[in-house]
């Protein structure tokens, strides 16, 4: 006689793609998309086998001590700073992120922002919108940049910051990259579907201090850490007039800082997508003329929702078995 497995039981509670929400249940696996309250998540983790979360759900020691059952953490999205890996790895916890699936999204985010940063687009938008002469902004704005012949500097050079070369690349740009993990990459520059025709261009990285020194444009595709990586001394290191970006955490750029450099000039101007006090942002940055704003939505389209479920089941699946 066959022996029947027990249902596992998925706990979602930062929702995940009815793409890959379909696959788990289809093996047969009950997946509940509730939101269960922060502050009352230990008092009901223990009857779930797995956790998924996005940014929102905070994965903390007390939460992992409460999982009884719980056999997998996983993270819809590429950083784990929301997660007590350390600990859940010491319970023989396995963690699991998706850093394939919104690689592509969170690098076109960036590019939106520097295309309308380099053309004024947020600013133009702004003021036409709330009636601004359009003859006066015709001529305010008639100074935007090009970025052919710019050097595109990546501070992290993983999954995004090499979609990000690639995407520099096709558009003519220099690119300089650091990242103390990787050494060196291959980009390629392809033509969507036609496999055979590439360039393929070997990017080594440099020191930290080269790239800030030597890029127009300054992208930030790195972990969160205890502080700011840019501040006061990395900032007067930079070109006069440089772009800064940030698609990736919240304080890796000094906030204050960057405020006092973008009045004064030396920084022309910042493409921010997360903040420090997320979700209730210093109100200087989202109304500064020379910032383009979004709201954390880097990895937020329809199609990287839709890979990021279908990784995180694909995963879940590997790890019981059901992957066949």
């Amino acid at each position: 006689m066959q022996k029947i497995r027990k249902m596992i039981k998925i706990l979602a509670n930062d929702g995940i793609h009815p793409d890959g929400k379909l696959l788990l249940e289809e093996a047969n696996y009950q997946v509940i998309t509730d939101k269960i309250p922060q502050d009352e998540l230990a008092a009901h983790i223990g009857e779930y086998d797995v956790l998924i979360v996005r940014s929102a759900t905070k994965v903390t020691r007390e939460i992992i001590d409460a999982g009884k059952k719980l056999q997998v953490i996983a993270r819809g999205g590429v950083g784990l700073d929301n997660i007590d890996v350390e600990h859940a790895t010491a319970k023989g916890i396995p963690v699991y992120n998706t850093p394939r699936a919104s690689s592509r999204a969170v690098a076109e985010l960036s590019f939106g922002h520097l295309f309308s940063i380099a053309r004024m687009l947020q600013r133009s938008n702004r003021e036409l919108s709330t009636g601004g002469d359009f003859k006066k902004l015709k001529k305010a704005y008639e100074t935007g940049v090009q970025l052919r012949g710019k050097t595109l500097g990546i501070l992290g050079f993983g999954r995004i910051g090499q979609e990000m070369a690639q995407m520099a690349l096709g558009l003519g740009m220099d690119v300089r990259a650091h990242d103390p993990f990787v050494q060196e990459a291959e980009i390629a520059v392809q033509m969507f579907r036609h496999e055979d025709a590439k360039i393929c261009i070997r990017i080594r990285t440099e020191p930290f201090e080269r790239v800030i020194r030597e890029s127009d444009v300054i992208t930030l595709h790195l972990p969160g850490g205890s502080g700011p990586i840019i501040s006061t001394a990395e900032i007067e290191k930079m070109k006069d007039g440089v772009i800064l970006l940030n698609t990736a955490r919240g304080g890796l750029i000094d906030e204050e800082v960057l405020l006092q450099a973008l009045d004064s000039g030396k920084v022309g101007g910042a493409g921010l997508d997360v903040f420090k006090n997320e979700p209730t942002p210093n109100e200087a940055l989202l109304k500064h003329p020379k910032i383009s704003c979004s709201p954390h939505i880097g990895a937020s389209t329809m199609e990287a929702q839709s890979y990021i479920g279908m990784e995180l089941a694909d995963k879940i699946l590997a790890f019981f078995g059901d992957d066949k």
